[in-house]
């Protein structure tokens, strides 16, 4: 068996105490802006505000910096999902010329939110006793319209792969009853339905200096942890200043240059229900490096469950 083959497997390859546990004590992979890997250059930007204010006057100059600094996936879903990541931050707009949702950071995703669940769902398919957790947030450009039929797809895409809320399931919950998506949906718009997780606490430190993204991520365990499932955002933000200040830049550079330092912190970290315990782990650029491999070791069977 190959490292892929070993990571696209990994829930249902978990010694067996792990399956019992609920999600929220597991250590899991996430992805940060899951599909910014497929950014439309023919799109208008949508953030930063500041740049979307020059978008009609200076679109040629700022769109490819608007891409090069929005992508922070190289890898496309399945091969997120075959690499080990089990939660993906999905974040949707809707498109004033098209019927049709998409993803999106900074442009437009060319792929739609129907063709990403379809393929997301064809790999559910293939690995049944995988889990993965969705959160639909940070919403732009969408009528109430618009999220009823996108929660009505997506009940009638996943249908009883879906797991209903409110207590965390472990993997042997899970099993037993065919479920394998946890859907959060941070709309109020939304009608509280079964199936509708609400939103999934995720402590980001909004600052591109990696040493203060770790102070932020100690800070919070400090305080300690929610009670259900949480994310600790690795990922870097910048600004659109910064893009306009690092040309010849990127998100990729500047992030690959982290992450000796945020994977040290990353295997310092435990699972478990503690307070200092973490859960879901996320970054930018997941494939690239062992950030997967580490998240998914910290549930060893030597460690605290």
């Amino acid at each position: 068996m190959d490292k892929t083959e070993h990571l696209a497997d990994w829930m249902s390859n978990l010694n067996e105490k792990f399956t019992k546990i609920p999600l929220s004590h597991l250590a899991i992979p996430g992805s940060h802006d899951a599909m910014a890997y497929s950014l439309d250059m023919d799109s208008s930007v949508l953030e930063p505000k500041r740049l979307k204010a020059l978008d009609k006057m200076f679109s040629a100059f700022l769109r490819p910096i608007v891409k090069k600094w929005g992508t922070v996936q190289e890898k496309n879903i399945s091969e997120q999902l075959d690499g080990g990541v089990r939660y993906f931050d999905l974040r949707v707009a809707g498109k004033p010329e098209s019927s049709d949702l998409f993803f999106y950071h900074g442009l437009y995703t060319t792929m739609t939110v129907k063709e990403g669940m379809t393929e997301l769902d064809k790999w559910l398919d293939q690995h049944s006793k995988e889990v993965v957790i969705l959160t639909f947030s940070h919403f732009k450009e969408m009528t109430a319209d618009q999220h009823k039929d996108l929660t009505k797809f997506l009940k009638e895409h996943f249908k009883t792969k879906l797991c209903p809320k409110p207590q965390v399931p472990s993997l042997s919950d899970c099993w037993g009853n065919g479920h394998q998506v946890i859907l959060s949906y941070d709309n109020n718009l939304v009608n509280d339905e079964a199936v509708l997780w609400p939103r999934i606490e995720y402590w980001w430190a909004d600052n591109s200096d990696p040493k203060e993204v770790i102070s932020h991520l100690n800070t919070q365990k400090q305080k300690g942890r929610p009670e259900g499932l949480f994310v600790a955002g690795l990922n870097l933000t910048f600004d659109g200043n910064d893009m306009l200040l690092y040309l010849m830049k990127s998100l990729k550079d500047k992030t690959m240059a982290a992450y000796p330092l945020l994977l040290e912190w990353v295997k310092e970290q435990h699972q478990g229900p503690d307070k200092e315990s973490i859960n879901i782990i996320a970054g930018d650029f997941v494939g690239v490096n062992s950030f997967a491999q580490d998240i998914i070791q910290l549930n060893r069977a030597d460690s605290g469950s």
